[in-house]
């Protein structure tokens, strides 16, 4: 009797394995038909290459000249961003990327026509949250800090040139469109609120100033999630 039973429970566990054996099959073949498989999350790392327009606000003066104004040129730059995301909502971004400006004079100096010229790198930083229930539509906004170093100035009119290194603000908002899993299309603008100071020397008088650069930073590019 003892035997009988023992072999009677192998049977029985052998014919329910089959069947849960069976059953997963099944609901893998079902996930294959629907394509209902469960992703492997993604890495918080991303990064973007954007094609960048740096379009300044033509604002500025020097000091003790009234009714001084500055004007600066607009550029198309690339530029590089590397983001991280600490959930699926929250990251934070630096931005990375290089252009130049050419400074004119305006208003009462505007006979000096080109003052010089400047190249400045902007590192920016921004915390950012990004919305998650839009599907392949990932839009996001963000607000952080910036800090703009100027190198290889170059005199116009001018006798000499200097903008300061300076720290300032930065308003971000922007979307990515995620065609899989790693790549999507990206389009961001940003608000620089940057206002370097300055000291310039023309005919021998040393003066200094404030050139009240405040980009918008309009990019579109390609975005890639590892």
């Amino acid at each position: 009797m003892g035997v009988a039973l023992k072999v009677a429970a192998v049977v029985v566990l052998s014919v329910v394995g089959q069947h849960a054996v069976a059953a997963d099959l099944e609901q893998a073949a079902s996930a294959r038909q629907t394509g209902d498989w469960v992703t492997e999350a993604p890495s918080p790392w991303q990064i973007r290459l954007r094609a960048l327009g740096v379009i300044t606000e033509d604002s500025g003066y020097v000091n003790t000249v009234p009714g001084s104004g500055l004007s600066y040129s607009n550029t198309v730059t690339p530029e590089l961003d590397i983001s991280y995301f600490f959930t699926d909502n929250i990251a934070t971004e630096l931005i990375l990327g290089t252009t130049y400006a050419n400074i004119d004079g305006q208003g009462t100096i505007g006979g000096l026509g080109n003052i010089g010229k400047v190249w400045l790198l902007p590192p920016t930083l921004t915390l950012q949250y990004h919305f998650t229930n839009f599907g392949g539509f990932k839009p996001y906004v963000g607000a952080g800090v910036n800090y703009t170093i100027f190198y290889n100035q170059d005199v116009g009119s001018a006798d000499a040139l200097k903008i300061k290194n300076t720290f300032g603000t930065a308003l971000q908002v922007g979307f990515d469109y995620m065609v899989d899993q790693h790549w999507g299309v990206n389009f961001d603008v940003k608000k620089l609120f940057l206002k370097p100071d300055f000291d310039v020397t023309v005919d021998g008088a040393k003066l200094t100033g404030k050139a009240a650069l405040d980009p918008w930073l309009i990019g579109a590019g390609v975005t890639y999630r590892f």
